[in-house]
């Protein structure tokens, strides 16, 4: 484990975990609901915004993107459930996903995770909300931390970094330690890069705990960074095939993964507005 933190720390007051009735609701201002789940900010800028003032105002929150991987891990998931029941705001990641939310918001576009780290970084930085990086490895995250120094200018604030040890536990004893860490720090916004279904479930404790932090799920994002992974170029992105350069790169891991996908897409895309229509028909 790797813990970085800022030379000098304003102690902050002790948070409280939040009653039951301060939850919203995961529909709550939703744009689209895709298989039931809800997207509540439809582009880039608008997410980036959203997380600067809510970090601005202190309050704890958790940012998540859907992406078909996440919908598969939903319908088996109880754990994975209950972590996004606690979002405060689900951005559309992948064209799938964009496809489906687009029939009734035309606004949605896709924004994943990696989308985000860069820009947030530089409104971080212009609004003075320092940010914790948590996840992948020590080395990743000084070559991340780098790349985010350099492209702001030096302004960004960095409260913290920390790697933690190989199978931890998102919901466990080590994670409550991390998150005081993280509340210790000063950090107004964490960038969380440990991959679904751990990110989600590390962001929703430190939000039922009531941490006073933004909680942004990036996954592979710092990697990108860091160039220890490539991401795809942006032309196969815009082509909505950025996961058939990823099989490419690692099928063993992945193909699997990608067929439970293409099942579930199937069943939102097709079965699912057959059962609509012919329920609507012998009604």
């Amino acid at each position: 484990m790797s813990v970085s933190p800022r030379p000098t720390m304003q102690q902050e007051a002790p948070f409280e975990t939040p009653a039951p009735s301060q939850v919203a609701s995961p529909h709550a201002g939703s744009l689209a609901l895709v298989d039931g789940w809800p997207i509540h900010l439809a582009t880039l800028s608008d997410a980036v915004a959203a997380i600067a003032d809510t970090a601005e105002r202190r309050e704890s929150a958790a940012v998540f993107t859907l992406n078909l991987d996440h919908l598969v891990k939903l319908r088996t998931s109880e754990p994975f459930r209950r972590a996004y029941a606690r979002a405060r705001y689900v951005t559309a990641d992948g064209a799938p996903i964009v496809r489906l939310a687009r029939a009734q918001h035309s606004r949605i576009e896709r924004t994943t995770g990696a989308d985000l780290v860069l820009p947030l970084a530089e409104e971080a930085a212009r609004r003075n909300l320092p940010i914790y990086l948590f996840g992948t490895n020590a080395n990743v995250l000084a070559k991340a931390g780098r790349r985010l120094a350099m492209n702001t200018g030096d302004r960004l604030s960095i409260a913290g970094t920390e790697a933690p040890p190989m199978g931890f536990d998102p919901e466990g004893a080590a994670a409550d330690a991390a998150i005081d860490r993280i509340a210790a720090s000063g950090a107004r916004i964490c960038l969380v890069a440990l991959g679904a279904p751990k990110q989600e479930l590390f962001a929703a404790r430190a939000v039922a705990r009531g941490v006073p932090v933004v909680f942004l799920g990036i996954g592979a994002a710092l990697d990108f960074l860091a160039g220890s992974q490539v991401r795809a170029p942006q032309f196969v992105q815009r082509m909505g095939c950025e996961w058939a350069w990823r099989l490419a790169s690692s099928p063993r891991r992945l193909t699997l993964r990608y067929a439970q996908c293409a099942l579930l897409l199937a069943d939102l895309a097709i079965r699912d507005p057959l059962r609509r229509k012919t329920q609507s028909a012998g009604a």
